[in-house]
């Protein structure tokens, strides 16, 4: 069992490679020229282009912050994925100040929390690791993007964690990831392959367990990190078509739909890759039967339940 320390721990190391900062940074808005993310914000950086900004926003502004009612408005272009919110100066100025609101700084905790942290746990248990730092590359990886492709990749090309033994598994995982990351065909996942370095670096120093203190780009964390008394000093989404499916007008189609369609145990005939009512209904039967929250929204916890 994960202690509490070793859940900061990981989750600092994640923050360093979100925002540079090992207790995060809830106001950082983020805006790169080429990457398929597109608007990135707050400690996890979450972003535009999945949905998963939306659901926080959502959040936030059920939770009634200090700047709700500002931001409510833009949240038809946010669940739409509305790409000119890139260039939105207001909007980006809302985000930047309401990262300072304690209201937001809870619900940021807690949303990735739900959508990050709890999702990377079902996904180690689901390859059977247990180890503290191979969490944190499970963990990594549901935020940047893209996990199941690399978990199948490497399943594929080393055999399973439980056939190969969880450390070989973790290792070959961040190869393949490396790799996969210095190859891909948007340019700018090439610079994060520091991700993969930094987890090789601390496979090599034999840090499984995360124990205090350790460095990570340079950054150190130390027990003193999450003291109460603690005062701190002052990316790239990996898969943008990782996107929150819902019932929307127009309908959302694709591969995806179908693939969620198949996890919920739609038979061929009815497999349609069309966010309908009927899929609706079904997502949300899946969620009340497995304790996630009911909104009809299939995003990382929803996935991560039905196994991906």
């Amino acid at each position: 069992m994960i202690t509490t320390l070793q859940k900061k721990t990981a989750q600092a190391i994640v923050n360093i490679f979100e925002t540079g900062r090992p207790l995060g940074d809830y106001g950082s808005v983020t805006v790169l020229k080429g990457d398929t993310g597109h608007l990135t914000y707050g400690r996890s950086q979450t972003t535009l282009a999945s949905g998963n900004l939306a659901l926080l926003l959502h959040t936030y502004c059920d939770a009634k912050g200090m700047f709700s009612d500002s931001l409510r408005p833009y949240l038809p272009a946010f669940d739409r994925r509305d790409f000119s919110l890139d260039n939105n100066e207001k909007v980006k100025s809302l985000l930047r100040q309401a990262g300072d609101d304690p209201v937001m700084r809870k619900v940021q905790d807690d949303f990735f929390d739900r959508i990050y942290w709890e999702t990377a746990l079902k996904s180690a248990e689901y390859i059977s690791v247990v180890k503290p730092l191979s969490i944190t590359v499970v963990y990594d990886s549901r935020v940047h993007g893209s996990y199941y492709t690399i978990r199948e990749l490497t399943n594929q090309e080393y055999g399973g964690a439980k056939d190969i033994g969880e450390k070989k598994w973790i290792k070959a995982y961040v190869s393949v990831r490396r790799n996969w990351l210095a190859n891909h065909s948007n340019a700018l996942l090439h610079k994060t392959v520091y991700r993969m370095d930094s987890f090789r670096d601390l496979i090599n120093k034999n840090k499984w367990n995360l124990s205090l203190p350790l460095t990570v780009r340079n950054v150190v964390i130390s027990k003193e990190l999450f003291s109460d008394d603690y005062v701190p000093p002052a990316l790239i989404s990996a898969e943008a078509n990782e996107r929150v499916l819902f019932l929307t007008k127009p309908m959302m189609k694709g591969e995806d739909v179908k693939r969620l369609q198949r996890a919920l145990g739609f038979p061929e005939g009815r497999i349609d890759g069309i966010f309908g009512k009927e899929t609706d209904k079904a997502v949300r039967d899946f969620q009340r039967a497995n304790g996630l929250k009911i909104d009809g929204r299939a995003g990382p916890a929803t996935w991560a339940e039905l196994g991906y």
